[in-house]
């Protein structure tokens, strides 16, 4: 039984959009809207780490804000702890803020160069007025040893640090308030490959000792598949693809899933002349969020697809006999046997 399945929903989204608008002119008048995110339904239950995965400009980043209520969603709710923030005012806020934090996923630009290491983790301490018995100095001195940096280094400036230890000053910030629910936007991949390993292991370790929830927001389904409990696949602003990890990995159903996952670089050199072989190859390129296609909107580069795919949007939901927990928003989704024997798509290139 999974996470999802034993323990209360701590965050419950559902219809989210969010349309930024295209003007033009002196009196900025509409022209457009870029639908970043269009139609989200996903839960979160408490103690679990959900996975968000999809290539650049898939909207996943602009989800993850609107979870944390940084943006305003145009439409759609946000849902925590039972309560509706998805349009609370800043003071409606406030208290949201002690519960839900984010890490962000440039550890270069998410601190201020003017400011020290202490005065930038105190700062959540200090807007929310949260008692330091010991006093802050001390607090945030605790706050840097948990995150496996020197206490005495309060005083230094973020410039002083690596980039491995800047983003662990960002997770200590995030710590700072003790929150429930951390959205964890891409927190690895401005780092070396030696150093993702180090600050994907400090999270698992928090999420141990502080009993977090996360939604790990990635591109790289490795560190995806060893931090999460689900995993939901976005493409060009919809989620085409949820279930638990290992189902997910291990029988994919949404043709963009199966791309994806044939993606994964092979290290194992007796294996990687089998692997290029099951590669699939997208064509074409992603589609305008301005003006995205009709129906399914991976039917563009879609082997799969069919003339019901460019009229009717298919649900998300479970196909094919899978459990609920895995649902898929295809009208023809991938057999097991089809993902097993390793067929290429039609439309690939050799």
């Amino acid at each position: 039984m999974t996470k999802a399945a034993q323990s209360e929903n701590l965050l419950e989204i559902s219809g989210l959009q969010m349309h930024f608008p295209i003007t033009r002119g002196v009196f900025k008048r509409k022209v457009g809207a870029v639908r970043a995110v269009d139609g989200i339904d996903l839960t979160v239950a408490k103690g679990e780490t959900v996975g968000l995965v999809g290539e650049s400009g898939c909207g996943k980043s602009t989800t993850g804000r609107l979870m944390t209520r940084i943006l305003e969603p145009t439409a759609g709710k946000v849902v925590f702890e039972g309560r509706d923030v998805s349009h609370v005012g800043n003071k409606g806020l406030r208290p949201l803020r002690r519960d839900v934090q984010m890490i962000f996923q440039d550890p270069y630009s998410s601190l201020n160069p003017r400011h020290t290491v202490g005065s930038i983790i105190a700062a959540p301490l200090q807007i929310q007025k949260i008692p330091t018995p010991k006093g802050v100095k001390a607090a945030v001195q605790d706050l840097l040893k948990l995150v496996g940096l020197n206490p005495e280094h309060y005083n230094r400036y973020p410039h002083e640090f690596s980039g491995g230890q800047r983003q662990r000053i960002g997770i200590a910030r995030a710590l700072a308030l003790r929150p429930k629910l951390i959205v964890a936007d891409e927190p690895v991949s401005a780092l070396d490959v030696s150093i993702q390993a180090q600050v994907v292991n400090l999270l698992d370790d928090l999420q141990k000792e502080f009993d977090l929830t996360y939604v790990f927001i990635a591109h790289d389904l490795s560190v995806v598949r060893h931090i999460s409990d689900r995993v939901a696949v976005m493409y060009l602003g919809k989620i085409v693809e949820i279930a638990d990890r290992d189902q997910l990995y291990s029988n994919p159903r949404h043709p963009y899933t199966v791309a994806l996952m044939s993606a994964v670089p092979t290290p194992d050199p007796a294996r990687r002349n089998s692997a290029q072989r099951n590669r699939v190859l997208l064509t074409g390129d992603v589609p305008s969020p301005i003006n995205p296609p009709s129906g399914c909107r991976f039917r563009t580069r879609c082997w799969k697809a069919q003339d019901i795919c460019a009229t009717e949007d298919p649900a998300l939901t479970a196909r094919l006999g899978d459990p609920e927990s895995h649902q898929t928003a295809c009208h023809f989704p991938v057999a097991e046997d089809e993902v097993v024997a390793g067929r290429r798509p039609a439309s690939s290139n050799a």
